[in-house]
């Protein structure tokens, strides 16, 4: 799997499990790792076909001075959903720092990292009905035959291997 690597991004947010933080706020600094294949972009040399890192970041920076949360692993986690929110990510990596928590002692950073990845299935269904190696659904309405509640499609248990 390729990847796409967008390290040290910094925004200022209001996260934290103390008031002092969420009254002064600090900054973040967001590692982002994401899996994908880069063939199709590296052979139409288009934008179109890949991540664009510039608004990638633009929605990152977004979450981190979004609402407050108490913990860090739920920032992560925050992130690493905008990250996969693009079918094509195979699988992410966030990993915030908080280099000014509130620790009574001299340290250098605080960090949490989270990685994720689709499953087979999902980078099937992502794959799009056009590709050899996408899923045959069934149904055709939202909420109809083949279809959750929710509307997302099913895989037809019989084209499984």
């Amino acid at each position: 799997m390729d990847r796409i690597a967008l390290t040290g991004l910094r925004a200022r947010g209001r996260h934290g499990v103390y008031e002092s933080e969420r009254v002064q706020g600090q900054d973040f600094l967001v590692d982002v790792v994401l899996e994908l294949d880069l063939a199709p972009a590296a052979a139409s040399d288009d934008v179109a076909d890949t991540v664009h890192y510039g608004e990638l970041a633009g929605r990152l920076v977004g979450v981190v001075a979004g609402e407050p949360v108490n913990l860090i692993e739920t920032l992560a986690d925050r992130l690493l959903a905008v990250c996969l929110a693009d079918p094509r990510v195979a699988a992410a990596t966030v990993t915030v720092h908080k280099p000014q928590a509130p620790i009574p002692h001299e340290f250098a950073d605080v960090a949490v990292t989270l990685r994720r990845e689709r499953s087979v299935s999902e980078r099937s269904a992502a794959a799009g009905p056009d590709r050899p190696d996408a899923p045959t659904y069934v149904g055709a309405r939202r909420g109809g035959p083949g279809r959750p509640e929710g509307g997302a499609p099913r895989a037809n248990p019989k084209a499984e291997p």
